[in-house]
């Protein structure tokens, strides 16, 4: 059974844990305009062999979060939500003072594998939202989770693409007092959310990538959502790959423009997740929503692909938001399947995936982006790793069709 948490303390353990995610993102966010610039800077300014390094460095950095995530699941199905919380949070201050002092690739590429390890906490922020959300409303609270890693990335990048614009290390700086101030509020105000009495013994065969991922398996329905939620966060993956890059040397702009053109991607998420799942939740239903989120998407990777000009690639932002469906409604459909004690090993095994994605994906589109800006390579065409994107989104779709047919939309949480 899921535990029972009185009214008030419910929504004050969701504010906190929102609050908390927030300052993670925004310390993300703030770095994202600047890692590549950085990495170009010390690649020696060559955009082929820092597309080569910026692969390597988020495949490395993935890997981490791949053995992490179920790590810290299981971790704190084991001990609690807060504990794993706060070490993660202190631990990833950290390693942004190990980036901003980097004096060399190797040093910057040191500070990834620990940021990689440091930053999986953010499954343990999904199992406490599961935590103190009961099942039916659990889609509408992603979609605030959701909401709250716009807002993020809103203040985030435009606010690192503006620092950036001073001096490519200071982001890193603000993004260590940032992550340490979330640790410090942390420690003093968040409360734990799984009580002792369902927690579970910790086991390495739950704590590690296959033992996370076997539960994807061994509860019915839950592999082939799983398979779709898979395809949307491999896709995903083109942008930190690839996007700083491609519109440096496409449009030209600077990290201050990044982070802007970035800014209003986080606010049309924010809209759409923050003030549109809720009400078309209901219309629609998760499954719909699934479907309208992948379409979407599909629609906006190749509208992305397309475009010729920056005014073009930022207004096909517009399109693109609606993948923002897809996430908060297949996770609600997802964390019905199973029982409130296994809520976190659900989360690492989605991060888990997660982190999948992120190996592969980083080499993929690094290596397309590479192939198609080569004007000796015979083929020149630089939105082709948006149009692969699409590609894989619409085998996601295709999935989704398969796993989630209206029965199963409709079926009700397993306790």
């Amino acid at each position: 059974m899921r535990p029972v948490l009185g009214q008030t303390a419910t929504k004050a353990g969701l504010a906190f844990i929102l609050i908390t995610v927030l300052l993670d993102v925004l310390s993300l966010g703030l770095v994202i305009p600047i890692t590549a610039k950085l990495i170009k800077e010390l690649a020696g300014n060559d955009a082929v062999d820092a597309a080569s390094y910026v692969g390597w460095f988020g495949t490395v950095w993935a890997f981490m979060q791949f053995f992490s995530s179920p790590l810290m699941g299981a971790l704190s199905d084991r001990f609690g939500r807060r504990p794993v919380l706060l070490l993660s949070a202190f631990g990833l201050g950290i390693d942004y003072i190990i980036l901003a002092l980097a004096p060399n690739l190797t040093w910057l590429f040191i500070g990834r594998v620990l940021t990689g390890i440091t930053a999986a906490s953010f499954s343990t922020a999904s199992a406490y939202i599961a935590d103190v959300t009961p099942p039916e409303k659990r889609s509408a609270a992603y979609g605030i989770y959701g909401a709250i890693f716009g807002l993020g990335f809103v203040l985030g990048p435009a606010m690192g693409g503006y620092l950036g614009d001073i001096d490519l290390r200071l982001p890193f700086w603000v993004s260590a007092a940032l992550t340490f101030a979330n640790a410090c509020y942390g420690f003093f105000v968040l409360p734990e959310s799984l009580p002792k009495e369902i927690r579970k013994p910790f086991s390495w065969s739950r704590a590690n990538p296959q033992g996370s991922l076997k539960l994807l398996r061994s509860t019915p329905g839950l592999l082939p959502m799983a398979i779709s939620f898979f395809t949307y966060q491999l896709a995903h993956t083109v942008f930190s790959s690839v996007f700083v890059l491609y519109t440096d040397m496409r449009f030209g702009w600077t990290p201050g423009q990044i982070g802007q053109t970035l800014a209003i991607v986080g606010i049309l998420n924010v809209i759409v997740q923050g003030a549109l799942i809720r009400p078309m939740m209901r219309i629609l239903g998760e499954r719909t929503m699934v479907f309208l989120g992948l379409i979407g998407g599909m629609l906006g990777f190749t509208a992305y692909g397309l475009a010729n000009n920056g005014s073009m690639f930022m207004a096909s932002t517009i399109i693109f938001c609606t993948l923002g469906f897809f996430s908060a409604a297949i996770q609600g459909l997802m964390s019905k399947r199973i029982d409130p004690s296994t809520q976190g090993q659900l989360s690492g095994a989605n991060s888990s995936l997660n982190g999948i994605a992120g190996m592969i994906g980083p080499i993929l589109f690094t290596s397309v982006f590479k192939w198609t800006i080569d004007r000796d390579g015979g083929f020149y065409y630089p939105g082709a790793p948006f149009f692969l994107a699409a590609l894989i989104l619409g085998l996601g779709l295709l999935c989704a069709m398969i796993a989630i047919p209206k029965q199963q939309a409709d079926s009700t949480p397993s306790t």
